[in-house]
Order: C-alpha cells, then structure tokens, then sequence
C-alpha cells in the first residue's frame, strides 16, 4: 500500500511523552509517581491508537 505524496500522517510520539511527563509530575504530586507515570502513557497511547484510527478512516 503505499501513501499519496501530499499527505502529512499525523505523529504521536509527542503526546505519549508529554503525558509520560505529566502523569509523572501529577503522581508525583500525590505521592505516587510511577503510577502517574503509567497513567501517563496509558493515556498518550490511547490517543495514538485514536490518531491511528482517524488516519486509517481517512484513507479509506
């Protein structure tokens, strides 16, 4: 399968680690790091897996 040359796919590394990041900040907060941590990441792969989605949708 191979993709047009105009289309810009959308990235999500930036979200996971943003997340990542404030899941450990706001667990930190609480006490409780690594589960914030894993919150975190939890919810930025969810929205990639989102993004992905709407990316395959568009391309059908």
């Amino acid at each position: 399968m191979t993709t047009s040359p105009n289309r810009n796919p959308t990235g999500a590394g930036a979200i996971i680690a943003f997340l990542a990041i404030g899941g450990v900040i706001g667990g930190g907060l609480l006490g409780q790091p690594t589960i914030g941590l894993l919150a975190g990441i939890a919810g930025g792969v969810g929205i990639a897996i989102l993004l992905w989605w709407r990316e395959r949708r568009r391309d059908l």
